[in-house]
């Protein structure tokens, strides 16, 4: 057991720490290293398209493909976060109750009770979405709201790969009337299924990675290949590989383009450390198509949609290297690289109690408030 993939190195980055000062792009400093049985990692806290374009730079829209439609996408929001360190940038998703975001854990924390950021501003696209190629950041033409409280999850350990990595943020006041909500997926595994991924993280192309333009959302396709609890690797397999947080429910997707080379989960599934069928479905097929999409620095937080509804919030990045399908021996978001996101049915009571409780639910408050203050006043009364 663990011998061939223990003697290949990874990186992993997490994907949300887009520097955003200006038109600046940088990545954020959180590194952290260790080794497992032999096998040394390096993970940092940090949409790449398929098409010959990609998903475009500062200056070209790139592929119309990965374009959103409006107002369908108006519900996916910038978030530009000031800190000590700088100014970052992370995606979110309005939420039901219309008044608060979700998103990565570590796009404002570095795990569960440390300091907020100084600042969070959301910025809201206009009814009809910007110029493909305008940074929805400080542009006058979106609405912005400001963050007034943030609900970490307390499980979120501040590791890159952690399946606790979600936050939700309180708006100072409710989200503009077009401006589109989304309820989150509850229909359990999502081994298998395909889902639309959104983000106003780095463009670029899966053959050459992504260039510094951010700012400009873009959203394509991938499927949920499978998790790193799945019982195809073993029981516990993936315990402790990546430091102490909880990964079994981390989902995670490839980035193919097409050739059986560069398929990252069925190299990876193919090591003779596990017992997996040779070219099982589940873990073997070369894509989507033109829509095929990977997650890059800034898409941190971002959703994925099964039938309008989220299933999942953008996380990190992973590589296993070129032994394992990856086209260059960079984590830059190229084909032969994986996706890694933090499902929301494991997290749906975490999230519906971090909302804005629904007006019926004050009333009842206060009428039951009403009946206590009866009731103290009969037994003065009869006192």
């Amino acid at each position: 057991m663990k011998t061939r993939i223990l003697k290949t190195a990874f990186t992993a980055l997490a994907l949300a720490a887009s520097m955003a000062a200006s038109a600046a792009d940088g990545a954020r400093t959180n590194v952290a290293s260790g080794s497992f049985n032999g096998l040394q990692w390096t993970a940092q806290s940090l949409l790449t398209g398929f098409a010959t374009a990609g998903t475009g730079t500062a200056s070209a829209a790139g592929d119309a493909a990965y374009l959103p439609s409006f107002p369908a996408s108006t519900g996916v929001v910038g978030l530009l976060m000031a800190t000590t360190a700088g100014n970052f940038i992370c995606t979110g998703t309005l939420l039901p109750d219309r008044q608060s975001i979700l998103t990565a854990g570590h796009c404002v924390s570095d795990g569960a009770g440390t300091a907020n950021p100084l600042s969070t501003t959301v910025f809201f696209q206009p009814p009809t979405g910007l110029s493909p190629t305008a940074s929805i950041f400080n542009n006058p033409a979106a609405t912005s709201r400001t963050v007034t409280n943030y609900f970490v999850n307390s499980g979120y350990t501040g590791e890159v790969i952690d399946q606790n990595d979600i936050a939700v943020l309180r708006l100072n006041a409710p989200a503009p009337d077009w401006a589109v909500s989304h309820g989150i997926y509850t229909g359990g595994d999502l081994t298998g299924q395909n889902f639309t991924v959104n983000g106003y993280g780095r463009l670029g192309t899966g053959a050459g990675g992504t260039n510094t333009a951010t700012g400009r959302l873009r959203t394509g396709d991938n499927r949920y290949d499978f998790r790193f609890g799945d019982s195809a690797f073993g029981p516990g397999y993936w315990n402790g590989a990546f430091g102490t947080a909880s990964v079994e429910f981390s989902y995670l997707s490839d980035f193919d383009n097409g050739l059986a080379l560069n398929d990252a989960s069925c190299r990876l599934a193919a090591d003779p450390d596990f017992t997996i069928p040779a070219g099982s479905a589940q873990f073997c097929n070369t894509g989507v198509g033109i829509r095929e999409v990977g997650v890059a620095g800034g898409d941190s937080g971002g959703p994925n949609f099964i039938n309008g509804l989220i299933s999942g919030v953008n996380s990190y990045g992973l590589s296993f290297g070129t032994a394992y399908g990856d086209v260059n021996t960079t984590l830059n978001s190229s084909f032969g690289e994986f996706s890694g996101y933090v499902p929301t049915f494991i997290h749906a009571d975490f999230i519906n109690a971090s909302m804005v409780p629904e007006a019926s639910t004050y009333l009842m408050m206060g009428l039951g408030l009403i009946g206590i203050g009866a009731v103290a006043r009969r037994r003065r009364t009869q006192a």
